[in-house]
C-alpha cells in the first residue's frame, strides 16, 4: 500500500490590508516586528470582508529570514465570522527584502513567502475549512498582503 499523493486546489484570495509596523527591537533571537491588520476583503469560493483588528507578529532572523504568525478574522458575505491563524515564512535576497521593509514594490516571484492557515468558526457552512489543511502562497506589498489559500486534497 502506498501513502495517497498529496495535491491542492486553489479556494480563495485573502487581501489583509496593513498599517505601520511596531518594532519591540533585538529581541536575542531577532527583531520582533507587529504589523496591524487593519481590513481587506476575501474573493474566491468565500466572499466577505477581513475585520479590522488582528495583526502578524513577526521576527526578523539575523540571515533576514522571517517568521510570521498573523491572528485575525473575516466575515463573509452571509454573516458567517471565521478566525485565521496564519503561520508562515518569508525569505530572499537581503537587497529585495529591505526594500520590501521600506514599502518599495519587489516582484513577489523573487521572494519565497508561504504559509499555513488555520481555521476556526461555529458556522455550519464553512465548518469544512476546520476539516482539511490549508497552504497559501503569499504576497506583500507595501500596504496589503496578499494569500492564495489552496486546500491540501
Amino acid at each position: 500500500m502506498t501513502t495517497p499523493t498529496l495535491e491542492t486546489k486553489y479556494v480563495f484570495s485573502i487581501t489583509a490590508r496593513i498599517g505601520d509596523v511596531v518594532t519591540a527591537g533585538e529581541t536575542g533571537i531577532g527583531v520582533r516586528r507587529i504589523i496591524p491588520i487593519i481590513g481587506g476583503e476575501v474573493t474566491g469560493a468565500i466572499s466577505g470582508k477581513v475585520l479590522p483588528f488582528g495583526a502578524d507578529f513577526q521576527t526578523i532572523r539575523p540571515n533576514e529570514l522571517i517568521d510570521l504568525e498573523a491572528k485575525y478574522a473575516f466575515e463573509t458575505d452571509d454573516g458567517a465570522v471565521v478566525y485565521v491563524e496564519n503561520k508562515g515564512m518569508r525569505f530572499g535576497p537581503v537587497e529585495l527584502l529591505q526594500k520590501l521593509k521600506r514599502g518599495e514594490a519587489v516582484d513577489p516571484k523573487l521572494i519565497y513567502f508561504r504559509t499555513v492557515p488555520r481555521f476556526e468558526t461555529g458556522h455550519e457552512k464553512y465548518r469544512w475549512l476546520m476539516e482539511h489543511i490549508f497552504v497559501g502562497s503569499a504576497a506583500r506589498h507595501a500596504d496589503r498582503v496578499v494569500i492564495d489559500v489552496h486546500q491540501v486534497v
